[in-house]
């Protein structure tokens, strides 16, 4: 057998497994701590009409042929920008805060939602978006649909990119994913906001002919009691 042949191999089986994941479904990676302070949901019914006015951060396991890695990514709500990402072998929170830091040098929001996970309570975490003045807001226990936005910008990286390329280890897999996440903020149109990019939108960057200043679906916190299946964004 040649090596290019047990690569392949490799790789065919590496696919097989991550799709049978992804049939199962992912157990959360919300680990809560009881001494940690959460905070109440505060998005229930709001219309999103603006830039800055809410971003989330979430957290995603990522198997690779060798190992495994987990994701964290910040997102504006109204854009779909991706603010900024991170990879860890861990799930301390000082790749979480890494990641918002990072996304803070951009712009600042007006609130920030996430899940109730040790790595969000976290004081380390907290304490930034306190002294940026960022109201905090968290999901409901076990309600992943309060973070509509970030959900469904995972289920569209595992199955554009991830689940595909089958990453054989963190170096590729970081790599792929900085080639990806700009695919995704500067080329890839979305219908929802008008045939534009994350990235358009973010900058407030119009196309010839367009009639709206912002993405034509009304965006709207998902109220409590919706349920919600995953959907491509275009």
């Amino acid at each position: 057998m040649t090596k290019s042949s047990t690569r392949r191999k490799h790789s065919d089986k590496f696919k097989a497994k991550i799709a049978l994941e992804a049939i199962r479904g992912v157990k959360t990676l919300a680990q809560l701590a009881a001494e940690h302070p959460v905070f109440p949901y505060l998005l229930k019914g709001i219309a999103i009409e603006r830039k800055n006015q809410v971003w989330s951060a979430d957290i995603i396991y990522i198997p690779m042929q060798r190992g495994f890695l987990y994701l964290v990514a910040v997102i504006d709500w109204w854009s779909r920008f991706v603010l900024a990402w991170e990879l860890s072998n861990s799930m301390d929170s000082s790749f979480c805060v890494d990641a918002l830091n990072k996304a803070l040098r951009i712009s600042t929001p007006e609130v920030f939602n996430t899940d109730q996970g040790a790595q969000f309570t976290s004081r380390e975490f907290t304490s930034v978006l306190q002294s940026n003045g960022i109201t905090i807001s968290m999901d409901g226990k076990g309600r992943a649909i309060d973070n509509v936005f970030i959900e469904r910008l995972w289920w569209t990286v595992k199955y554009e990119d991830i689940y595909p390329k089958a990453y054989s280890d963190g170096i590729e897999l970081y790599h792929g994913l900085a080639r990806y996440f700009h695919y995704y903020n500067e080329e890839r149109a979305h219908s929802s906001l008008d045939k534009r990019t994350p990235a358009a939108v973010h900058r407030g960057i119009e196309l010839a002919g367009s009639r709206c200043s912002a993405p034509p679906s009304a965006l709207r916190a998902a109220p409590t009691g919706t349920g919600y299946a995953p959907q491509r964004l275009r």
